[in-house]
């Protein structure tokens, strides 16, 4: 953080400098303090920028210029998911800033970072990564204009990207510019090369070796997808094989210009996950700072267990982003780190330690394997019979680190028989953790995938009767059959059937204890009916639901792509909730006093960067005068938002399905929406480059703050 704990630690300058959104807590949660630690780990000089300045560069500038390459990464969160609602509304409050406080990072900060970064250091490596960078990889829609957009490294103007889990990828690109070697090819990055036309097609000019003679994926251009939006779902369904795969690469053509997809990093064995989580951090903010941080208080007593989920929900980010392998920490490593946390609560007197989750994307999934991978990967190293001193990436590990498997997910429509999740063991786990001495009790906050919870009895009475801290998560989502297979969720039968074991447990227990089921409106599919379909079926159980969101369409899903294009995956027309009037009518449905307060306190119609007539063109959302958003047109642009959703209430009716004029397709029903951001929508699509700087703590143009703003509960993992 400053050039004085550098100098402390015996270095004249840093081989790589990581520029993050997130406050500096030294805890293995936040990305970037993760990758800087583990080159800190592997003999590299790291250091970290948190939360500059984005008026000027001199916050980068505290520590002069790195030796290798500067990291850009938003931080945990999508900058504008941590900024806006459902609804459009700016939150605010920043779990990740000092105090809570919302404004500390800027709208798309992985563009104005980088804007920074090249203003600061001229010619230095610039690697983008972290979650808002990951999941915009490629051509991708923008819920907060209603416009595709095009590869963000396009716009951010870096040289390299680092998508999904970065450590393979990082330390492999300060390996590899130490050694002033070709960059191209790090399996778990992108870049962007020449086009050229082949006789097999449109290819990247400049491949390099490692790819030539692997297998490609070519995605749809990203002028097809603007020509014929279901391109877009086409797209992401061949990114969820190529990421689930492992050993094929991708390229997206882009105007002249290629997007060049690596294959996947390889998960992080046992052995690497536990060096990576026994490294040894403090688990505690900067001293600098005076404030406490939310997210770092509630994860300062949770262990991270594993990594990945087969899940595969069509609106969840983690197949696209962690992967569906599972990477789990060792049972010594874990109840090490146990140890340790009671060690270090006991030392500031407070007594032994309550573990408040010990688990990852979901808590019974540690552990959890493909038998059908593992015997092509015993096989392999069988006929490989790789040394042990080679690194991974060679001898034998291209056949290791490939999956025979083409499902989209381990668990819908039904569990497959491959998928092995030992849940006795992760049992055996949380019991060994709460008998430590150090320990006073362990608990699961993560959340238990349920459909897996029923298939090991033993298992669910101990998550019921041992580990449940009064209330245990769980996330059916919905109700509706259709609506649950367009979620890729088990039907709602076997969430009864849990909810009937989880009751019956408590009670043999002798604790009363509650499930917190998730709950999702709006998604695409979803017509109003199935949102009161939904509503009866709470109110039979008296149930007042608070863990609800109106689905929020984030890049790089199968449900965003759906809400975009308006089909399924089997490419039929499905009814989709598309403007702010249809999604706050359904979340009425479902929450009604809390929908109508929001419906009254929304001010605009459409996007947070509305301006009315004169809206500054080419100018992104953090830019520019700190003029009120709006400012001439607030008052008419209410009121038609008002009578827009008078309208569409009345029009509900007996809705059910698709409002699409006979013989019009899903994009022609868009073009009112298109038409009014095309009048607007220039605001917030300016390169990079040409990003004019905004104070801190800036009022970003959206409607008022909603209060108890809530995250969808699995859009977006760090």
């Amino acid at each position: 953080m400053s050039v004085e704990e550098m100098h402390a630690l015996g270095w004249d300058c840093l081989d790589v400098l990581f520029v993050t959104g997130d406050a500096y807590v030294d805890h293995s949660s936040f990305g970037s303090v993760l990758l800087a630690r583990w080159l800190i780990h592997h003999g590299f000089r790291a250091g970290i920028v948190a939360q500059p300045r984005w008026d000027k560069p001199d916050d980068l500038l505290v520590m002069g210029r790195p030796r290798l390459f500067a990291g850009i990464s938003a931080g945990a969160l999508d900058s504008l998911l941590a900024h806006y609602t459902a609804f459009r509304k700016k939150r605010h409050d920043d779990a990740y800033t000092p105090g809570g406080k919302a404004g500390a990072r800027p709208n798309r900060a992985c563009l104005v970072y980088a804007n920074l970064a090249r203003r600061a250091f001229p010619g230095l490596p610039l690697a983008l990564g972290g979650i808002e960078a990951s999941l915009r990889r490629v051509s991708h829609y923008d819920f907060w204009t209603d416009s595709l957009r095009k590869p963000i490294l396009m716009d951010a103007k870096a040289d390299l990207l680092i998508w999904g889990m970065g450590e393979y990828a990082t330390l492999e690109y300060a390996r590899r510019l130490h050694k002033a070697e070709d960059t191209r090819g790090i399996p778990g990055t992108a870049w962007l090369d020449r086009l050229e036309q082949t006789p097999e097609g449109p290819r990247p000019a400049g491949l390099p070796p490692e790819l030539a003679q692997t297998p490609a994926v070519p995605l749809p251009s990203h002028e097809d997808i603007l020509a014929d939006p279901v391109q877009l779902l086409v797209m992401t369904q061949a990114l969820e094989r190529q990421v689930h795969r492992l050993d094929a690469w991708a390229f997206q053509p882009v105007g002249d210009r290629a997007l060049v997809l690596a294959r996947p990093a390889p998960p992080l064995t046992t052995e690497e996950m536990d060096a990576l989580y026994e490294i040894p951090f403090t688990r505690r903010p900067h001293p600098s700072y005076r404030e406490p941080i939310p997210a770092a208080e509630m994860m300062r007593t949770s262990i991270t267990s594993h990594r990945g989920c087969g899940g595969g929900c069509s609106f969840c980010s983690l197949a696209l982003h962690q992967g569906r392998r599972i990477s789990s920490r060792s049972e010594d490593s874990i109840l090490a780190e146990a140890r340790r946390l009671g060690q270090e609560n006991m030392e500031r007197g407070k007594g032994p330690v309550a573990i408040s989750d010990v688990g990852g994307p979901t808590a019974n999934m540690w552990q959890g394997y493909c038998a059908l991978d593992r015997m092509h990967e015993r096989g392999s190293a069988n006929r490989t019979n790789p040394a042990p001193a080679q690194p991974r990436s060679q001898a034998g590990a291209e056949e290791r680190n490939t999956s025979r498997c083409r499902r989209t997910s381990c668990c819908y429509p039904t569990i497959c028989k491959f998928f092995t999740t030992p849940q006795g063991k992760h049992v055996g786990l949380l019991r060994s953790v709460a008998a430590l001495p150090e320990v006073k009790q362990a608990r699961i906050a993560s959340g238990v995938r349920a459909d897996l919870a029923l298939r090991d009895a033993a298992a669910l009475a101990a998550y019921t009767g041992e580990f449940t801290g009064g209330q245990l998560k769980v996330a059916p989502e919905h109700c509706a059959p259709g609506v649950l297979s367009l979620m890729r969720k088990p039907p709602l039968e076997v969430f009864e059937a849990f909810l009937a074991s989880f009751i019956r447990q408590s009670k043999a227990a002798g604790r009363e204890q509650y499930v917190v089921p998730y709950l999702l409106s709006g998604f695409p599919g979803c017509t109003d009916n199935d949102m009161r379909t939904l509503a009866n079926w709470l109110r039979e159980r008296n149930w007042n639901p608070r863990q609800t969101q109106c689905f929020i369409p984030t890049p790089g899903t199968i449900a965003t792509a759906m809400f975009y294009c308006g089909k399924n995956e089997a490419g039929e027309d499905i009814y989709v909730a598309r403007t702010d009037a249809q999604r706050l009518r359904q979340h009425g449905i479902l929450m009604p006093g809390r929908s109508s307060a929001e419906g009254r306190r929304q001010g605009r119609p459409n996007r947070p960067d509305k301006q009315g007539k004169k809206a500054a063109a080419e100018k992104d959302a953090t830019a520019g005068k700190r003029t009120a958003p709006g400012r001439g047109t607030a008052k008419s642009a209410t009121t038609a938002t008002r009578r827009n959703t008078r309208r569409a209430a009345a029009a509900a009716g007996e809705q059910t399905g698709p409002t699409i004029p006979q013989g019009q397709t899903v994009p022609g029903a868009r073009q009112s929406n298109i038409r009014l951001a095309k009048q607007n929508a220039q605001e917030m699509e300016k390169p990079a480059g040409a990003v004019t700087a905004a104070p801190k703590q800036q009022n970003f143009p959206s409607p008022d703050a909603e209060p108890e703003a809530q995250e969808n509960s699995h859009a977006q993992h760090a």
